[in-house]
This record gives structure tokens, C-alpha cells and sequence, in this order.
């Protein structure tokens, strides 16, 4: 009896270390796969999204601009032609 619980006591040992050594292998993997992601998006020309949203609201209030300057145009070209009846 005392030498098969011995032989369990190995097997379980030698189980829970090839569980433990499977475990370390695989976070080393996950982190190795990080990190090769990480660096594939490093090198592509991604912007952050505070960036997007900064260049999103200068585009908007340039936008509002053209069209503030677009109507002003218009109506200065509207009252040209009645400058020129006058005379």
C-alpha cells in the first residue's frame, strides 16, 4: 500500500509541474505575441484617438468657416451689380 500512494504521490507531482511548465510556456507565448503585435502597429501609421478628435474639430470649425465666407461672398457679389447701376 505504502509503495502504490508513493507511485500516486510521484504521478501527481509529475503531473502539476508539467501543468505549471505548460502555464509558463503559454503566458511566455501570450506576452511574445504581445509584444510582435505591439510592434506591427507601432511601425503602421495609426493616430491615437485624442489625436482623431482633435483634427476632427479643426476640420469642423474650418468647415463652419468656408461656409460663413461662402455666404459673405455671395453677398458681396449680390450687391455689386446694384454698385454698378448707380452711376
Amino acid at each position: 500500500m505504502q509503495s502504490e500512494n508513493r507511485m500516486f504521490d510521484d504521478l501527481v507531482k509529475l503531473v502539476n509541474g508539467a501543468a505549471g511548465t505548460l502555464a509558463g510556456v503559454g503566458r511566455e507565448a501570450e506576452q511574445g505575441a504581445r509584444s510582435r503585435a505591439r510592434e506591427w502597429i507601432g511601425g503602421l501609421d495609426f493616430v491615437s484617438r485624442d489625436e482623431f478628435e482633435a483634427v476632427k474639430a479643426m476640420a469642423a470649425a474650418a468647415r463652419d468657416e468656408v461656409e460663413a465666407l461662402t455666404a459673405r461672398l455671395a453677398a458681396l457679389e449680390a450687391a455689386k451689380p446694384a454698385e454698378k447701376a448707380k452711376p
